[in-house]
């Protein structure tokens, strides 16, 4: 069903359906992939944080949630005004390292970032 998108109920820690269905997704393919989307970027305002759905060769619907320059300054900006110690990111490894100018301009922006 499109813009519902439901993991399969995969016990993980004693939650019945938890991110231990889903995948993780470099973010080097999710800026490529999320241009030719069916949605284009999305804003979801609770959580603050971007998305976008796609439908796989198969017709199978899916969303990807992932942070961008903005969801992540957002954070970090919450953090400072709460006078918190630091913020962590789940895996900058993730982040495209390749030599090409555009890839580089989004690590970049995505680590200026975290210094808000």
């Amino acid at each position: 069903q499109d813009h519902v998108c439901s993991l399969p109920k995969v016990p993980f820690r004693g939650a019945p359906c938890s991110d231990a269905a889903g995948s993780q997704v470099p973010y080097a393919a999710i800026m490529k992939q999320v241009n030719s989307s069916l949605s284009g970027v999305l804003w979801d305002e609770v959580q603050k944080a971007p998305f976008y759905e796609y439908k796989d060769s198969g017709g199978q619907f899916h969303q990807v949630w992932f942070d961008d320059p903005h969801s992540i300054s957002l954070k970090a900006a919450y953090v400072k005004s709460r006078g918190l110690r630091g913020i962590g990111m789940w895996n900058g490894n993730s982040l495209d390292y390749s030599r090409e100018a555009v890839a580089e301009q989004q690590t970049q922006a995505m680590w200026q970032a975290l210094t808000p």
